[in-house]
């Protein structure tokens, strides 16, 4: 238990030294969130279901947080770990695998929900959001949608023999799915065409669910999409399990 809280501290510690993985986790949502609230504002809207934008895109914007660090952040900092013998020489302790990979996941989810919260506090405290589901049901979607793309973040280290590359596929995934996804600009402005490839990207189900959960859905409205989040869970998991190399 001592090995995983010191590593714990460690990785965190590691993880808030490197400013661009802080900014995309922490900065970059909240400031969309100003830059866009300030452009639209939060007025009520008719064409939003008499919801403001502010309102509409909150729930959303968590999806960019959770792409960001699942897909670059994560895929990134494995492989440079393993390039730099870090994960061999780890591998070579007496502390088991376990320790390292569950100490990351922390990391990765704690980042991630304080990005969350300082979204909502700006949304709160600046733009007074609407929020109209339940606390606890966002806390369960927020939670299983990191940890599935947390998997799919380290599917892609897992295949990927150097950290170039892990960045290069990390942001080749992750960019198409911010704006094709309605994770940053709402999918109701997009013509038929790109709803339908929305359809087929993962990060479409996540920021669905969220916004449904915003707005008092329950998750039995959501099958579709939590079948979407477990599937890319329990894929991203199987294969990183299969395919992780130590060195």
């Amino acid at each position: 238990m001592k090995s995983l809280l010191r590593l714990t501290v460690v990785e965190l510690k590691l993880y808030l030294r490197e400013p661009i993985a802080v900014f995309f986790t922490l900065v970059y949502a909240p400031m969309l969130l100003l830059l866009f609230g300030f452009i639209w504002g939060n007025e009520p809207d008719p064409y939003y279901g008499g919801l403001g934008f502010i309102d509409l895109m909150l729930p959303a914007y968590i999806g960019l947080i959770i792409v960001n660090v699942g897909l670059m952040s994560v895929p990134i900092a494995t492989a440079q770990d393993r390039e730099k013998g870090i994960l061999r020489r780890f591998f070579s302790t007496p502390a088991s695998p376990a320790v390292y990979l569950f100490s990351n996941v922390f990391v990765y989810y704690l980042m991630s929900f304080a990005g969350m919260i300082l979204l909502f506090l700006v949304g709160k405290f600046v733009f007074n959001v609407t929020f109209e589901g339940n606390i606890f049901s966002i806390f369960a979607g927020f939670t299983i949608s990191a940890l599935s793309f947390f998997a799919f973040g380290y599917m892609i280290a897992s295949v990927s023999p150097t950290a170039r590359t892990a960045q290069v596929a990390g942001m080749l995934l992750a960019f198409p799915m911010m704006f094709l996804s309605g994770a940053t600009i709402p999918l109701e402005v997009f013509k038929d065409k790109v709803t339908t490839v929305s359809k087929f990207i993962p990060l479409t189900y996540v920021v669905n669910f969220m916004k449904g959960l915003w707005v008092g859905h329950s998750w039995s409205e959501h099958w579709l999409d939590i079948l979407v989040i477990l599937g890319l869970l329990v894929v991203g998991a199987a294969v990183s399990v299969k395919t992780f190399k130590w060195e």
